[in-house]
């Protein structure tokens, strides 16, 4: 069987877009003689289209583009993804569909059964389940179409099931020859390997090819990797897409023969879904180009490395505001690495704005000490600036704070927290350490001394992050022990960790959940992101850790 994927970057709401996307695929597709070509889930529509869903205009305009798209079909078969609608009551008004579209008719559509409600994902909110799936005949050949969760729930691959259903039993119970799976499957670490092995594990078990093809690109906090898949009835790869980019396969299957999964290095699969994420967020925002602070330290050199690659160095700003307590040093690192990525570079201190602030304040504060109030008010100042500038050139904020830093609150409300996208802010100061070395793997880019020297706020004199925090080693491993993986205070205390130290870090975690609902959309790279992956309420006494 001779398939085609295109693994297409679409863009929610984007209608008149993503159709003219389509139709350029589906016409590669049609002059290679392929027999069907598969898209990714609801590419009519962007994924996830959300609370559009609730527009009637916008449903029935999607239903216009699935006419348009049916209509422009010949012998090759197009498979994609739209939004349906449901006739039955009671229910909800739309479903997460998939239609086989060939000449120039919409030949059959089925809608998906499992309707994932947790993590980033709300479907249950909008669509009402396919009841049934039952395999779809084509030139004598009996196949199955399903959509992305469909074939996430196989009983021989999981131990644990979220479902008591499982979509593609009763397609493989009917022997078909081929299960094809369109989908929008977020990225993160350690999923790819973990997706092979599952699509794997059902190409064995139903003994027929598996295609499945899957979005690429950002969608707010969303990244989709691509990274396609073809598996033939053993279960061994046959064709792969691109990761983190568009691409468009075919395969033979017939004729294909095994291949291995591409291997890339955990730093190198963080910075290109990082810099595809920024990227996409610029572009799908229409936003053009990005200012941010450049402190001399490594969290800011990371965000201006990633903001460089993404929007090329000409479309990018980078402000040091120097208080009287930034260091000569910190100053030097900023200039070099701005020389060195090639991006504008510019100084403005914030010492006499903080002076006359401290000035204006003083009636009023009288004789209390300095404390984290001045600290906080530099922080504030610079946002500020970052916000002016913004404002007056069309640019977007950046911001600069890491994961471990916005567990535990370590960052100011309307200061360092101030920008329209966060974009390390699911990613460790550690692993912010390895993505800052991968960067500087065949030439110095980031300063030396921005990766070797203690991080530091530089808000008062000889400060450093560990004055307050445990080693960020020790800090990540907690984080990602309490947040991640969702374990009890006992449970990461009996793994070999000081007691005192968890509980102080769980404390933080949960005292800081107000802040972290104030933060900017961050791009989300582990398995549970702040915000979009983990809602917390804030007003609570469950005190239990």
């Amino acid at each position: 069987m001779k398939v085609a994927l295109a693994q297409i970057n679409t863009t929610v709401g984007d209608l008149p877009g993503n159709e003219r996307k389509i139709l350029a695929a589906y016409e590669r597709a049609s002059a290679a003689g392929v027999e069907v070509l598969l898209t990714p889930e609801l590419a009519v529509t962007g994924y996830p289209p959300r609370d559009l869903l609730l527009k009637p205009d916008f449903v029935t305009e999607n239903l216009a583009v699935l006419d348009r798209l049916a209509a422009a079909t010949r012998a090759t078969a197009l498979l994609v993804g739209f939004v349906g609608r449901n006739e039955v009551r009671p229910g909800r008004e739309v479903t997460n569909s998939v239609a086989w579209l060939q000449q120039g008719k919409i030949l059959v559509t089925r809608a998906k059964s499992l309707l994932p409600t947790y993590d980033v994902f709300d479907e249950d909110r909008y669509f009402e389940p396919g009841m049934s799936n039952k395999s779809w005949v084509a030139d004598g050949r009996k196949l199955g179409l399903t959509i992305c969760e469909d074939i996430w729930n196989d009983e021989d691959f999981w131990p644990e099931r979220r479902y008591q259903n499982n979509p593609i039993r009763p397609l493989i119970n009917e022997g078909v020859q081929g299960l094809f799976n369109i989908s929008a499957s977020p990225w993160n670490m350690g999923k790819n390997k973990t997706r092979f092995e599952m699509l794997s594990s059902v190409a064995r078990k139903a003994r027929c090819p598996v295609f499945y093809c899957n979005l690429v690109g950002g969608n707010d906090e969303l990244i989709f990797d691509g990274a396609s898949l073809v598996l033939d009835q053993e279960g061994r790869l046959i064709a792969c897409g691109a990761w983190f980019q568009e691409d468009f396969i075919i395969v033979d299957t017939d004729a294909a023969s095994p291949i291995t999964m591409p291997d890339f290095t955990a730093e190198e699969e963080v910075y290109r879904a990082l810099v595809l994420g920024l990227r996409d967020y610029f572009d799908k925002c229409g936003f053009r180009s990005a200012v941010l602070g450049l402190s001399g330290g490594i969290d800011s050199a990371l965000v201006a490395c990633l903001a460089a690659d993404a929007l090329g160095p000409e479309n990018v700003r980078g402000i040091s505001l120097p208080s009287q307590f930034s260091s000569a040093g910190s100053l030097e690192d900023a200039r070099q690495l701005a020389g060195n990525l090639g991006i504008r570079y510019d100084v403005i201190p914030i010492q006499p704005m903080f002076l006359a602030a401290k000035e204006q304040l003083k009636g009023v504060f009288g004789s209390l000490p300095e404390d984290t109030t001045e600290e906080n008010l530099q922080a504030r100042l610079r946002g500020v600036v970052l916000m002016g500038l913004s404002n007056k050139f069309g640019s977007l904020v950046l911001t600069t704070g890491n994961k471990s830093e916005l567990a535990v609150g370590y960052c100011t409300l309307y200061g360092d927290m101030c920008g329209g996208l966060a974009v390390i802010s699911d990613v460790p100061k550690t692993m912010v350490y390895r993505l800052a070395n991968w960067v500087n793997r065949e030439r110095p880019i980031i300063p030396t001394a921005s990766i070797t020297k203690p991080p530091s706020a530089e808000l008062r004199p000889n400060q450093t992050d560990q004055d307050t925090l445990p080693p960020y080693e020790v800090l990540d491993a907690i984080l990602d022990q309490y947040v991640v993986q969702g374990r009890s205070r006992r449970q990461i205390i009996g793994s070999g960790y000081d007691e005192a130290t968890v509980g102080r870090i769980i404390r933080l975690i949960n005292c800081n959940e107000y802040k972290r609902r104030q933060a900017a959309p961050g791009l989300k790279v582990t398995s549970k992101a702040f915000g979009v992956g983990r809602r917390m309420p804030i007003a609570q006494r469950y005190l239990k850790e």
